[in-house]
């Protein structure tokens, strides 16, 4: 019994060794930005300029080599692009770029945090203004602001 007990334990050893380098071999598994998602204005009582209707709803995902931002329609249609960020920044705490308003573009800030008693875990807030100071009593006041919750998975792509 001696014999068999040997051969036995040294093939456990050798299969147990091969499983572990395999599994080590096997990248991790990329991980997603915060931003990515369906994200929905968090009040429902929220009222809309026709220019504002667009930004209730917003599917963030990759598109090409960025990630964009779509608008979502109250039935669930997808519609134009709002804004594309570059993927160097999708784990950045805060964008700064270029937003679609009406037939224009204004400037654009969003911001992502966790928030652990939030859908998801994460809140994000997005701003629409003519400067980036968003925060002062000016020509830069935001024309849109928008408190989002996360609100499931992505279903509209950029086109």
């Amino acid at each position: 019994m001696k014999f068999l007990s040997h051969p036995i334990a040294g093939l456990s050893i050798g299969l147990a060794l091969s499983i572990s380098v395999m599994a080590s071999a096997v990248p991790p598994a990329p991980k997603l930005s915060p931003y990515f998602g369906r994200w929905t204005i968090s009040d429902a009582n929220e009222r809309f300029s026709a220019k504002g209707r667009p930004y209730k709803t917003i599917d963030i995902a990759p598109c090409g080599k960025d990630f964009c931002g779509v608008s979502v329609g109250d039935k669930g249609q997808c519609g134009p692009v709002l804004f594309r960020f570059l993927t160097k920044n999708a784990f950045a705490s805060m964008l700064q770029g270029h937003g679609k308003w009406g037939s224009g573009k204004k400037n654009i800030q969003i911001e992502n945090w966790e928030n652990p008693e939030a859908p998801g875990g994460r809140e994000m807030e997005l701003y629409l203004g003519d400067g980036h100071d968003f925060g002062g009593r000016s020509e830069s006041m935001p024309k849109f602001h928008g408190q989002y919750n996360r609100a499931g998975a992505v279903r509209c792509k950029a086109r």
